[in-house]
């Protein structure tokens, strides 16, 4: 199964398509409808999940092009701003569902027909934890700020002193087995 993302977040989509690549899903990720629609027709995805608020686009516009590009691809639509109306909207639109973000990988998977391992003495694999995302974010300002600590604290919108503390608690396999 091969999927199309559709995000202007590229942490979330680049995190997202981690968790499906461990089950074998492979995905490729556009964040804007242009590139959307290029992918969509270069590689036929079987199913394509959109993101509502795409930048200055919405994720509406793209249900109608990708349906004609694949008439029987999935199309699920996901947002931070869930209500009543955009879902009634989407689904007029033609998408197969609608899930508010942050969506876990085994409610996508449900909506993607996916079959899911049934429960055994592992536990269910989620979407990566909440610790490993900030530390991921602030990786990436530090690269955007060319690490330079003072800029990427002013552009994640904290004080230099409490971005350095957290630099200090790298998340790794020693950290999960403590805070599990």
């Amino acid at each position: 199964m091969k999927g199309l993302l559709i995000d202007d977040d590229e942490l979330y989509a680049r995190t997202l398509q981690r968790s499906l690549a461990r089950r074998g899903i492979e995905t490729e990720i556009a964040s804007n409808a242009h590139n959307a629609l290029l992918l969509a027709r270069a590689s036929l995805p079987d199913f394509a999940l959109v993101d509502l608020k795409l930048g200055e686009d919405s994720g509406l516009s793209l249900i109608q092009p990708l349906r004609e590009i694949r008439a029987d691809m999935r199309i699920l639509l996901v947002t931070g701003y869930a209500s009543v109306a955009t879902a009634v909207e989407s689904i007029k639109r033609g998408a197969d569902d609608y899930l508010p973000k942050p969506a876990s990988l085994s409610t996508i998977l449900g909506a993607l027909g996916v079959e899911q391992k049934p429960e055994s003495a592992e536990p269910e694999e989620t979407m990566t934890p909440l610790y490993r995302l900030e530390w991921e974010h602030i990786q990436q300002a530090l690269a955007e700020t060319d690490g330079n600590i003072s800029a990427a604290a002013r552009l994640l919108g904290m004080h230099r002193r409490s971005l350095q503390r957290k630099l200090l608690k790298r998340p790794g396999p020693e950290r999960r087995q403590i805070d599990e």
